[in-house]
């Protein structure tokens, strides 16, 4: 896993990221409200130059949203547009970047385009995976709908809707939905299947990879203040091992909606050849690369992974709509380097003139003073804007990632760094 990307966002409206709504792009939007961005600036790509012009509306009203990403980038040099910005009939396409309706866990959800964050169930299989990751060249279409119609329902993500690639579902079934029993009307049943299909990206290669599962939860509290729900999950990869999951979530809210808490607590068993959240944020990385020009899929290292035990933790929570912190970690028994952590903190456009975002992954976790390496196995984005005028932004966009060269038959760094100075215009959508 010796890949990295480096990413600066600026984040000016966003949404909660335990909706699985994260927002890469550099100035989201929010529920119900709309609004034409853009920005005029300088990049630096791969040790050329160019002036940009970026275009970035989201138009929302209701519960619907719809978000672009138009990019202009004139190289400084040889005096023409950026080729690999333009350069396939699917790059037209991807200037939408993603059109929903609802948010998850809404009775109907759905969103086309860029997933940021995709999860089934209580991501036992798929957990925050991210069809676009880190090559911005080669950003991908994908789909999620999900239904919630009382005693039974469905979720269901794919990756690419132009290719297919990564396929997955999760259907559920309340079978004492209709009865007036507290708290035991709420159980539920579910069975979850995801696929990829060519982990290879070869037609002529049988590689595909598929995990399935069942689980149960039980909502034991649910009032307007306070949430406890505890569930099971069971999962295992086709041809290979599996695992169990036992878990519980809670969720507090103070009045007059002054705080929020999420917290999230898992418990693993994990046998021979499994590996839990198989689909994760790294899977656009990891499902096949090549190391020393051979080919390693992930499949292969599951065939390495040993019976253990292991703990997953989630802790969210929100200040007076001020300050926003969000944490994972994971990590197994006795393993070394296992530990996987994710850090996001934000300060949304609440606070006058500034917007402040920043997020930190790491793998490899053994000791403490792992945890905040920026290495080969780290993650890290970090964002700063200030409202000049009250529809004028100016921020700093730092980016750095990876990409594949063919030519070098390794991952390289690719590098943008873009000031900008970026108008936003809010509206909103009135019904009549």
């Amino acid at each position: 896993m010796k890949r990295i990307f480096f990413l600066l966002l600026i984040s000016l409206l966003v949404s909660s990221p335990l909706n699985a709504q994260y927002q890469s792009n550099l100035v989201p939007g929010v529920s119900n409200q709309g609004a034409f961005m853009g920005g005029l600036g300088y990049s630096r790509i791969d040790g050329e130059d160019y002036l940009t012009l970026s275009l970035r509306p989201e138009l929302a009203f209701g519960k619907f949203g719809i978000g672009f990403d138009i990019p202009f980038r004139y190289n400084m040099d040889s005096g023409e547009i950026r080729d690999a910005d333009w350069d396939e009939s699917y790059d037209y396409f991807r200037v939408i970047r993603y059109v929903r309706y609802g948010h998850k866990r809404d009775k109907f959800y759905s969103r086309i385009g860029v997933l940021d964050a995709s999860r089934i169930g209580h991501g036992f299989i798929m957990n925050f995976y991210n069809n676009e990751m880190i090559n911005y060249d080669a950003r991908k279409i994908g789909l999620e709908l999900d239904i919630d119609a009382g005693s039974y329902g469905f979720e269901s993500s794919t990756s690419n809707l132009g290719r297919a690639e990564i396929f997955g579902g999760r259907v559920y079934y309340r079978p004492l939905y209709n009865t007036t029993i507290p708290i035991i009307r709420n159980f539920a049943i579910g069975g979850s299947y995801v696929t990829d299909v060519d982990p290879d990206s070869r037609r002529d290669t049988d590689d595909a990879v598929s995990v399935y599962g069942a689980d149960i939860e039980l909502p034991i509290i649910k009032t307007s203040l306070f949430n406890t729900i505890i569930y099971s999950d069971w999962a295992k990869i086709k041809d290979h091992g599996d695992g169990t999951a036992v878990g519980v979530e809670l969720s507090l809210r103070g009045l007059m909606s002054t705080f929020s808490i999420t917290a999230q607590l898992e418990r693993r068993f994990l046998n021979d050849e499994f590996l839990p959240n198989y689909f994760d944020a790294f899977y656009e990385l990891d499902r096949y690369v090549l190391e020393d020009s051979i080919p390693v899929r992930k499949i292969d290292k599951v065939k390495l992974a040993k019976k253990t035990n292991g703990t997953f933790g989630l802790l969210h929570g929100s200040i007076l709509n001020t300050l926003e912190v969000l944490g994972t970690f994971e990590r197994l028994d006795g393993q070394k380097n296992s530990g996987i952590m994710h850090l996001e903190a934000l300060v949304p456009n609440s606070v006058p003139k500034i917007s402040m975002h920043a997020a930190y992954d790491r793998i490899g976790i053994d000791s403490f003073s792992d945890a905040f390496k920026l290495d080969n196995q780290s993650i890290a984005r970090a964002g700063i804007g200030y409202k000049i005028y009250p529809f004028l932004v100016f921020y700093m966009d730092y980016v750095w990632t990876y990409r594949f060269d063919t030519d070098r038959d390794k991952y390289v760094i690719q590098k943008r760094f873009e000031p900008q100075i970026a108008f936003v215009m809010p509206f909103q959508f009135k019904r009549n």
